[in-house]
């Protein structure tokens, strides 16, 4: 199948394998849909599913399916039942390695909305969003936005999967949330367009899914686990759990990127992602907690501990995150997948800051970090 004319809004073009069960999956995805071998991945069972490459890879291989799919891949793959059972299988390692990391948070007496700020205020990993703000070079700050590509380019598709599954103050209040991440059904304004102009301020492919071969299984895990909530009705509960998280923790680091991105010497159309979520977040903020998530709870008390659980999930990933990048630069070397990115030029011409938006500007001619 010949490269789509724009490469900005998918499919995504197949990664390579990262170990025999991805090897064995992208071997029957370029062909017509059809039965696995019996058994495959019965017999998997990684020390640590979290940051497993090969099962982490297989996870986002399947899950992808259900987003827009993969470049030259049947889409009746979405629903072939023995991809399904291979998935169910990853899915049942992931979640335990998960529900191991985090246990089962207690819902506090005053209700879930002060659990989640509790989990907030906890939340003690390695400030990724300082580093980027006071030391980073600029090296280092394109890696960081290349692993973030990977779900900016799709941001709010993962937790729109809960809309169908909700009624009520708990639906009404995630539709506000995302018409904002959507843009207000305005094309320059949506979250995924604005990140696609950072990404074109600094030089990097903006094509969907074109650096999928870079980034490490703690990335690809930040990812499937939105798709894990996400793709399951009993986890609704999880699912809003860690959007809250999400919309409670990113207000402060924004507006670090942000201000790391003007040390850097770049403008406004490069600082914009950023600089959007310090407002839109903090708003966000308490429409996820009290009225997303405490309306869900309200409408069925049950669900209360899955919110917390999935809040709890998501710190703790992007905790592991965090901590591989910041070890990655400590130790002198690139947090992406080998090879490693090549070196960059003494300077990277800073683009004119009249705003451009984003549908009229063509794909760039990528830097490759892979």
């Amino acid at each position: 199948m010949p490269e789509p004319a724009d490469r900005r809004y998918g499919p995504a073009p197949l990664p390579r394998s990262r170990g025999p069960l991805s090897a064995a999956v992208l071997e029957a995805l370029r062909r017509a849909p059809h039965d696995l071998p019996t058994g495959l991945g019965v017999d998997v069972d990684p020390a640590d599913p979290i940051t497993d490459e090969d099962l982490q890879l297989t996870l986002f291989l399947c899950y992808e399916l259900h987003y827009r799919g993969w470049r030259g891949v049947d889409e009746s793959w979405e629903w072939q039942p023995t991809l399904l059972a291979l998935r169910a299988r990853c899915e049942q390692l992931f979640e335990a390695a998960l529900r191991r990391l985090v246990g089962r948070p207690a819902v506090p007496a005053a209700g879930v909305a002060a659990g989640l700020a509790e989990l907030a205020a906890a939340d003690d990993g390695p400030s990724l969003a300082a580093n980027l703000q006071r030391r980073a070079d600029l090296a280092q700050f394109r890696e960081f936005v290349v692993h973030r590509s990977v779900y900016h380019l799709r941001e709010a598709d993962p937790h729109s999967w809960a809309l169908p599954r909700l009624g009520g103050p708990a639906k009404a209040a995630l539709v506000e949330i995302q018409t904002d991440e959507y843009g207000n059904g305005r094309l320059d304004r949506m979250h995924a367009e604005l990140f696609r102009c950072t990404l074109d301020r600094l030089g990097l492919d903006t094509g969907y899914g074109a650096y999928l071969g870079a980034v490490p299984a703690v990335t690809l895990a930040t990812n499937n686990l939105m798709s894990l909530f996400g793709l399951h009705r009993r986890l609704r509960g999880a699912l809003l759990g860690h959007l809250a998280a999400f919309e409670m923790t990113s207000s402060l680091p924004n507006r670090r990127y942000g201000n790391g991105l003007r040390r850097l010497g770049f403008d406004e159309v490069a600082t914009r992602f950023y600089d959007e979520h310090v407002e839109a977040d903090a708003v966000h903020e308490q429409i996820a907690a009290h009225d997303m998530c405490g309306g869900l709870v309200a409408a069925e008390p049950a669900l209360a501990p899955d919110v917390l659980f999935g809040a709890a999930a998501g710190l703790a990933l992007d905790r592991l995150f965090a901590v591989h990048l910041l070890d990655s630069w400590a130790a002198g070397r690139s947090s992406l997948r080998p090879p490693a990115p090549p070196a960059l030029p003494p300077t990277v011409p800073i683009l004119a800051s009249t705003p451009v938006a984003p549908s009229a500007v063509a794909p760039p001619a990528p830097v490759a970090l892979v």
